[in-house]
């Protein structure tokens, strides 16, 4: 929600749609759990994953998932104030 603005920018289906991917996500996760409990998993159990792994990444995309570049770039007033005035 917060990467979308707060929940009071939302709307009533973009709200559901969180709500289906925060249970996709905790079931994914309790999946992995198991996995790495068991130490390996069935071919159904993976194919189940990966279908869950899959609408998951569907659901994400029609919120608004994508992908930023991050700025990299220096700032060199800041460097400075941080390291401190070189005389």
């Amino acid at each position: 929600m917060a990467d979308l603005g707060g929940e009071d920018r939302l709307s009533q289906a973009e709200l559901t749609l969180i709500n289906r991917a925060a249970t996709l996500t905790c079931e994914l996760e309790r999946m992995d759990t198991r996995f790495a409990e068991a130490g390996e998993a069935s071919r159904d159990d993976l194919d189940t994953y990966q279908k869950t792994a899959g609408a998951l990444r569907r659901l994400l995309e029609s919120i608004g998932l994508e992908r930023r570049a991050r700025d990299v770039t220096h700032d060199l007033k800041a460097y400075v104030e941080a390291r401190g005035a070189v005389s």
